[in-house]
């Protein structure tokens, strides 16, 4: 889900720069879940590649992280088996494992959201009810946080403040019941996201201060089952993402002081759970949001508009299903000249687009497609 910071804050899309595969068009027609009536039809973009499948894993969230010899990786939270899946991100080929369960430095109980940073990678790990820090490219421990404020931590997004001082928001799905799916009441639900302050100082040690929770409490938009969530600086927005479908699953807008604004994505834009979310920042300071709709068969992924969040088209892949989390790398890669977007497909595997294609394909606007 999640929404990442390894990404820079612009990118350039060449209109010239086509996949060979072919692309098709046609009415949007999920066989298991209704359709979404905001996107009447999706475009097809074939994958550029899906990793092997590892069923075991229960892969959710991903990041990338550039290395000092300029190759990509792709780190995927594996929740089952409670560690760090290592990709090639130009071909998905598996590079190594991180981890294991346990609650020691290093070790991982039920991660999901993670994010990365400089040469950092946070990793929010629900059963640890924490967030854990590590360096790159050595996985080597660094801290933790969150430990007494945190009861059942999912997604993460962060930013820099200042040189060194990170504003980072977790998400904090706490739940009620023997099977642990009931709703809190709505008093409750103004502690859905967690807000603290990071910094690193000289030698790297880390420092975090809590700075308080924040979540509508009313009846009409209240943040009840949370996981992904994402942000735009630029335009002092946070996007989070509700995903309990009895009530309306959907991103809902926050400013980043935690104030809900009333607004939201527009309404059933989504067909099953609103999952992962990215910005795909644009030359031209504008720029779209990738919504993950976790639909079966495929995935569908939607694109808002950054400033106005009106809808701006639709795609599927060939194989991507049943979406968690996605990461959006703006950077040129071997493979991907113009940038990718990773997804998780079905929780077995990762795939990647073209994100010349999608311009392509959707017909985007020139800032997207220099």
């Amino acid at each position: 889900m999640t929404f990442r910071l390894s990404a820079p804050a612009a990118i350039a899309i060449a209109l010239a720069a086509l996949a060979s595969a072919c692309t098709t068009t046609r009415p949007v027609a999920p066989a298991s879940t209704p359709v979404p009536a905001a996107t009447p039809e999706v475009r097809t973009v074939p994958e550029r590649f899906v990793s092997a499948e590892s069923p075991q894993d229960e892969l959710d969230s991903l990041a990338t992280w550039t290395t000092e010899d300029g190759a990509t990786w792709l780190i995927a939270t594996a929740k089952s088996t409670h560690r760090l899946v290592v990709f090639d991100a130009d071909t998905g080929r598996r590079l190594r494992d991180v981890g294991g369960e346990g609650s020691e430095p290093g070790q991982f109980d039920r991660p999901n959201g993670i994010a990365v940073y400089g040469d950092y990678v946070f990793v929010v790990e629900r059963d640890n009810h924490r967030v854990q820090v590590l360096s790159l490219p050595d996985f080597a421990p660094v801290g933790t946080f969150g430990m007494k404020e945190l009861r059942s931590p999912y997604g993460i997004w962060l930013t820099e403040t200042e040189p060194g001082e990170l504003e980072i928001y977790v998400t904090d799905s706490f739940m009620y019941g023997k099977k642990f799916d009931e709703v809190p009441p709505l008093g409750e639900l103004d502690q859905r996201v967690r807000r603290y302050r990071v910094q690193f100082d000289q030698a790297g040690r880390l420092r975090a201060t809590y700075a308080g929770s924040f979540g509508d409490t009313s009846q009409e938009a209240a943040l009840r089952m949370v996981e992904s969530i994402a942000g735009d600086p630029g335009n002092d927005r946070l996007l989070i993402a509700d995903e309990d479908r009895r009530h309306e699953s959907t991103l809902r807008e926050y400013s980043f002081s935690g104030k809900y604004t009333g607004r939201s994505l527009p309404e059933k834009s989504f067909g099953a759970e609103a999952e992962g979310v990215a910005l795909w920042s644009c030359a031209d300071g504008g720029g779209y949001w990738i919504a993950v709709d976790q639909l079966a068969p495929l995935t569908i992924f939607h694109l808002f508009d950054r400033a106005t969040l009106a809808p701006r088209g639709s795609f599927e892949g060939e194989t991507t299903a049943h979406t968690d989390g996605v990461a959006l790398h703006a950077a040129s890669t071997l493979a991907f000249p113009n940038g990718a977007l990773f997804a998780v497909h079905d929780d077995k595997s990762v795939s990647a687009f073209d994100l010349a294609e999608v311009a392509r394909v959707l017909q985007l606007s020139p800032g997207c497609a220099q």
